[in-house]
């Protein structure tokens, strides 16, 4: 060989097997221009000149994967054996071996090409370092962005025990403020302390009760136009339902929310908003 190839070319030529950067006995002995045959028994007459964390041969299920990985060649009829690999620390005492002018030469572009090589590896890790950082800090940012709307999320259900009167009636003003339409209302019990919350809204209302003979509702009807009161006897308990989309279930009259323990609780599953509604029979 007349022509030492430069360094740009060598650093394709350096793997990294077991964690170590190291090169095949075949890409170096074509580099020094002599037989691989010729490079291994140099160094079979040296051995003690090099320890395993200087040269090794590769399993054959290395040696594979190295294949799979590159594309380099098995050679003639693909049945050589695993090859021989050489550390930095091995390709400098071959130089010393081998005791040739082109050796020399060659093996100064190698050791170059191994140093340009674990600075890329090294900026690599660096920059992995970063990014690694950057997705860690952007998933803590999702988790808490998550945390806090989950935070913002309505829960389901509610318990309120003897007492809690204010947080009751806080919980029944927030869902009657979700409506954009309508609200009703079922409950036996109609009197002024709910009167008094629907006369604040401009929403459509709707009283499902079983009494109709309530002064309170009177009084009402004769100065807000927002409300519509309908007798039905089929109810027990307390539902409301928000713009015919949405229905809760209320563990107690409203106007004895908060003196005993009790729950409101949004029903999901739409076949009982359906039936209520059929139940209801309202236009």
């Amino acid at each position: 060989m007349n022509q030492i190839i430069q360094k740009e070319n060598i650093e394709n030529l350096i793997y990294e097997v077991r964690g170590k950067q190291v090169m095949l006995d075949s890409d170096l002995a074509r580099l020094y221009n002599i037989m691989t045959g010729n490079l291994n028994k140099a160094v079979k007459r040296n051995i003690e000149r090099f320890p395993e964390d200087f040269m090794f041969q590769l399993t054959k299920e290395e040696y594979d994967t190295l294949i799979f990985q590159t594309g380099i060649s098995k050679g003639r009829g693909g049945n050589r054996k695993p090859p021989y690999v050489f550390t930095e620390q091995g390709v400098s005492m071959l130089a010393s071996v081998l005791r040739t002018d082109i050796a020399a030469k060659v093996s100064v572009n190698i050791m170059r090409a191994f140093v340009t090589m674990k600075k890329y590896i090294s900026t690599s890790l660096l920059e992995q370092k970063y990014i690694n950082n950057l997705v860690l800090k952007d998933n803590k940012r999702i988790d808490l962005i998550e945390e806090t709307l989950s935070s913002f999320k309505e829960k389901n259900n509610h318990i309120f025990f003897e007492g809690q009167i204010y947080d009751a009636h806080s919980l029944l003003i927030d869902i009657f403020k979700r409506s954009k339409n309508e609200i009703i209302i079922i409950d036996n019990y109609i009197d002024k302390y709910i009167l008094d919350i629907l006369s604040k809204t401009k929403k459509k209302i709707i009283l499902i009760t079983n009494k109709y003979n309530n002064e309170d509702y009177n009084k009402y009807k004769s100065q807000y136009k927002n409300v519509k009161m309908i007798i039905n006897n089929k109810f027990h308990d307390r539902f409301i339902i928000i713009d015919r989309k949405t229905l809760y279930h209320c563990g107690a009259s409203f106007k004895d929310l908060g003196n005993k323990c009790f729950a409101i609780t949004k029903l999901e599953d739409n076949e009982y908003l359906n039936k209520f509604l059929k139940n209801i029979n309202i236009k």
